[in-house]
């Protein structure tokens, strides 16, 4: 699995070989309608910060969205995703976009410990009822880690049975064995149940949204297909949204303005936060 930078280069293969992806997006990003604080501390490790972008026209319920990048758990950061918060904050919706801990330096479950800080950190400004955690590709598998019927956000001082909700994109849920000998090492196994969100999905759990390509090879979509399912047997509500022919890196690459076209992704994440 190569995800963030790499594949979404490779995803935004039509656009100019030159550009890195990420910052084409963003210099396409408008820069009013919202403030953001930089480099906010939620743990003393180098890479436990965290952005905050609050929008100048709050939602009157003050929803607040954790967004988790991918990067298949030892790559990615933060300032890549200001297309994502300002896609979010023009509608009003306070964003918190957390670095957290990478492979090699650590292994599962520190980047899911590490989310869960920056949960609990989000938790304290705002008030936990108010949160939505969602992600990307390896970011989508630590939300739903912590939406998911886990100790990691207790352990982490957070009630998650008052989230308001999880949105997953393209997420890796169900998705053993594992091949890759870079994965295994990263997750300590090749066949561990403890490292998928769908051993989990008991009662009770937050409503979920759940987004995925039909053409997406990196993860297949029965990740989030089979969630979909575990999350509805568990009497939770779900919502799940599966994309023609549309491949991994598009689904989170279609909240930016530039490259809305290429998924329904903004238009489906934006109604769902309406009623969650």
């Amino acid at each position: 699995m190569s995800w963030g930078r790499r594949a979404l280069l490779a995803g935004l293969s039509a656009l100019p070989a030159a550009c890195s992806p990420a910052t084409l997006l963003n210099t396409t990003v408008p820069r009013d309608g919202y403030t953001r604080e930089a480099d906010i501390a939620y743990g003393p490790a180098p890479r436990q910060k965290l952005d905050l972008y609050r929008p100048e026209t709050p939602q009157p319920d003050g929803k607040v969205v954790v967004f988790f990048y991918g990067g298949s758990w030892d790559s990615g950061s933060k300032d890549d995703y200001l297309f994502v918060a300002q896609a979010l904050a023009a509608q009003g919706y306070t964003v918190v976009i957390p670095d957290y801990r990478l492979y090699p330096e650590v292994r599962f479950p520190a980047f899911v410990e590490d989310g869960a800080r920056a949960v609990r950190w989000s938790a304290d400004r705002f008030g936990v009822d108010r949160l939505v955690v969602m992600g990307h590709s390896a970011g989508a598998h630590i939300a739903l880690m912590l939406a998911a019927n886990t100790p990691y956000l207790a352990a982490a001082g957070v009630d998650r049975t008052r989230l308001r909700g999880a949105v997953g994109l393209s997420g890796p849920y169900d998705f053993l064995p594992l091949t890759s000998a870079r994965l295994i090492d990263i997750f300590g196994s090749a066949n561990d149940p403890r490292i998928e969100a769908i051993t989990f999905a008991r009662a009770p759990l937050p409503p979920a949204l759940l987004i995925h390509g039909t053409a997406d090879t990196t993860v297949l979509p029965r990740n989030s297909i089979n969630l979909a399912a575990a999350w509805r047997a568990a009497g939770a509500p779900v919502e799940l949204k599966l994309y023609p022919g549309v491949g991994h890196v598009d689904v989170v690459a279609a909240m930016a303005d530039l490259l809305s076209g290429r998924a329904p992704t903004r238009t489906d994440v934006l109604a769902w936060l309406e009623t969650a």
